[in-house]
């Protein structure tokens, strides 16, 4: 297909190379501007659910009820982080063949 097109583009060398980056800019741009944006609602991007909720029916949950969750979110975190919050270098302590 792109061997056709560029036997059947004008000119030389250099107008085949302009006329071909024309050509894919103006592609670029009709996806960018028209067909992406009409695409965008159509497709799941937004729907990002963890775990298996299919079988939960949303009229069944009484909104009322305690969730079970702290109040206070701190109350159940670490008191260690795992890992060092101040470089980029694990601890080699840990690696297999020590």
């Amino acid at each position: 297909m792109y061997a056709w097109i560029w036997r059947k583009l004008p000119g030389a060398l250099w107008s085949k190379l302009s006329i071909s980056l024309v050509l894919v800019a103006a592609v670029g741009s009709l996806l960018w501007y028209v067909v992406f944006p009409w695409a965008t609602p159509l497709l799941p991007f937004d729907d990002v659910q963890v775990g298996d909720t299919s079988q939960i029916d949303p009229n069944s949950v009484d909104r009322d009820a305690p969730t079970g969750a702290s109040p206070d979110p701190d109350e159940s975190a670490p008191d260690v982080i795992p890992y060092s919050t101040t470089s980029n270098h694990p601890d080699p302590g840990g690696l297999a063949g020590d």
